[in-house]
């Protein structure tokens, strides 16, 4: 592009001034350009977790919509959802919130409305009760008012902890850890709370506080400080009765005593473990064997409280069929052998004392001559006869169970089924579903007006029941009856492996 250029020297010395002037100006407008754009960023950018907010608010609203149904004049929205019935009144509030908010001059309409449908479990907790709750969860979610076992987790879960982790110590450092951040709650959930590798350590804080608490009492009971042992009350072992002189204490690098003659008898360690089996050459063997043990007895004490947990579960179900077929099996089951291993844990420490305890009989041989029927030979408790017959029996009840398990339920619901078809007749258009499983399916009573002292809910049908008869006769019933067969015989595979493997799984406890 060709520019005009003036001739004489003053011309050309004024456009040159104009175009300075001009260049300026732009110079000028691209600064206050580049001021006010930092001003509207500065101001979007402290906006901006707000506006981060409010866009996910009417996404997950506008979601939410999308789920409701129009009515029949396409002039408003219905939906249908599940709602804690104690928290009725809270929604309705928020609905006329919303509405007077809105300025609508329509309110919403809240209906609760009749369902034969199971309700979704809800268990409400807290910051403290909610880490329980998820460790429960993530194992399974327990049905429609079924016993939930996480408060029981409360003190079952850090307690189990602190018998495998027994350290004074190190049990008081994870307290003092947790006890800090309880403190420090509120500044710490902006930091820890959102970080994505110490969230679940912050999310656990209550948790670790009382696994830090229980591990302390356990290395109180272990006499365990950072893998030392603290003389406190004064061991109660002495060599007076030995007749050592204090040249052989000096002299000698180790001494073997004798619990009948070396341990007073009027005066025991007052509590844990006595802090002279930190020296003590057999240290492990006896640590090990005290150990193995509690841990063995807590674990089955376990065991058979998760049982009773389920009878809870069927006797408000109403459910004497599988009072009969599930939970009476099984708790003979649990008792006849690793209940009779408790007993026997126990009656060994009982009957045999430091002047018998050479001859008293090994308990893992003693089980397996159990199983193999083997007799009791030493027997640990009467005359080898008494125990030979009483463990013969045990196990035999316990090979009872197993069938009594497997096919008492399944033939049972075989024949209330063939009763109820014969009763009834083959009736069309019937849901073939299995009726073991549709049995757990409750009315909604709650709806009514139901309250926590009201009496049990009603069943769509009864557990002792087959369930509906199908069109088509044999085929149906053929399918209900092999489902049900194949439903009961995982339960009982299931708990019978689940016995073998928890109780190898509790010797995990013994640290």
């Amino acid at each position: 592009m060709l520019y005009p250029c003036p001739e004489s020297q003053s011309e050309r010395r004024e456009m040159a001034l104009g175009v300075m002037t001009r260049i300026e100006d732009f110079k000028a407008v691209l600064v206050q350009t580049d001021e006010h754009r930092s001003r509207v960023l500065s101001s979007a950018a402290r906006k901006l977790s707000l506006w981060f907010i409010k866009v996910r608010k009417l996404k997950a609203i506008y979601h939410t919509l999308n789920l409701f149904n129009l009515d029949v004049t396409q002039k408003c929205l219905i939906a249908e959802c599940w709602c804690p019935v104690a928290d009725l009144s809270q929604i309705q509030i928020a609905l006329r919130r919303g509405t007077e908010r809105s300025g609508s001059s329509v309110q919403s309409i809240l209906n609760r409305v009749d369902t034969d449908e199971a309700p979704p479990t809800y268990n409400k907790t807290n910051k403290f009760t909610s880490v329980f709750q998820s460790i429960v969860d993530s194992y399974g979610v327990s049905t429609y008012r079924e016993v939930n076992p996480a408060p029981y987790a409360i003190i079952t879960f850090p307690f189990l902890f602190s018998v495998m982790f027994g350290d004074l110590g190190h049990g008081a450092i994870m307290a003092i850890f947790a006890l800090w951040m309880i403190l420090r709650e509120k500044p710490l959930a902006n930091t820890l709370g959102k970080n994505e590798m110490l969230a679940p350590i912050y999310g656990g804080r209550y948790i670790i506080f009382l696994m830090g608490l229980f591990s302390i009492y356990a290395g109180f009971i272990y006499n365990d400080l950072f893998s030392k042992s603290v003389n406190i009350f004064g061991s109660s072992w002495n060599v007076s009765g030995q007749g050592f002189s204090e040249a052989d204490l000096e002299s000698e690098g180790s001494f073997q005593l004798n619990p009948v003659n070396t341990t007073s008898k009027d005066y025991i360690y007052p509590f844990g473990i006595d802090p002279i089996w930190q020296v003590a050459i057999n240290k492990l063997s006896f640590l090990n064997s005290f150990k193995m043990k509690i841990s063995v007895i807590f674990g089955v004490t376990q065991m058979t409280f998760g049982v009773f947990l389920s009878f809870l579960n069927h006797s408000y179900f109403r459910s004497n069929l599988n009072i009969f077929c599930q939970f009476i099996p099984e708790m003979i089951f649990l008792l006849s052998i690793f209940g009779y291993l408790v007993f026997m844990i126990v009656a060994k420490w009982f009957f045999f004392d430091a002047t018998s305890s050479g001859q008293a009989p090994s308990l893992i041989i003693t089980l397996i001559d159990m199983v193999m029927l083997g007799g009791a030979d030493p027997p640990l408790y009467g005359d080898g006869t008494l125990q030979s017959t009483i463990q013969t029996g045990l196990i035999a009840v316990a090979v009872i169970c197993a069938p009594w398990m497997l096919f008492v339920k399944p033939f049972i619901l075989k024949k209330q089924n063939d009763r109820k078809v014969a009763r009834e007749g083959h009736l069309p258009n019937r849901n073939p579903a299995v009726a073991d499983e549709r049995s757990s399916i409750v009315v909604f009573d709650e709806l009514q007006g139901e309250s926590e002292t009201d009496p049990p809910p009603k069943y769509n049908g009864k557990e002792d029941q087959a369930g509906p008869s199908h069109s088509g006769g044999g085929h149906g019933e053929e399918e209900l009856n092999l489902e049900s067969f194949v439903h009961q015989a995982i339960h009982t595979i299931e708990f019978l492996s689940g016995l073998r493997l928890h109780t190898a799984s509790y010797l995990r406890l013994w640290p």
